[in-house]
């Protein structure tokens, strides 16, 4: 195990991303991602994450550990329940959720995400 800790600053160059065309409801989300951990074995993952404006579908199969630190976002599951946050709010979105994440105004948060062994 090493014996050092990960920090969040300075962050390095952003990979540029953006969800599947298919899975883009609305907007044009532009993304930004900083993954600054990933474990040895591949299932945990700690890091920042920015997005412009959009809508897209979501089908998580990992546990992801979300705290906000600018912006608004909504997400919506499949059932029709729907949940915002804004700068300073944490959540939890669990493996098995469906539904949709919409960023309402350019959001960054810190994540940690845990891909759990299929049972």
């Amino acid at each position: 195990m090493p014996n050092t800790l990960v920090t969040f600053d300075p962050l390095p160059a952003p990979e540029l991303t953006q969800p599947a065309g298919d899975r883009v409801l609305g907007g044009d989300p532009r993304q930004r991602l900083w993954n600054l951990y990933s474990d040895a074995g591949g299932r945990f993952f700690a890091g920042r994450w920015q997005s412009s404006p959009g809508a897209w579908r979501v089908r998580y199969t990992e546990h992801e550990f979300c705290h906000v630190l600018s912006g608004a976002l909504r997400i919506s599951n499949d059932a029709g329940a729907s949940w915002s946050f804004a700068a300073g709010d944490s959540f939890v979105v669990p493996a098995g959720f469906n539904g949709t994440w919409e960023v309402l105004e350019e959001t960054v948060k810190l994540y940690a995400i845990f891909d759990a062994p299929a049972a």
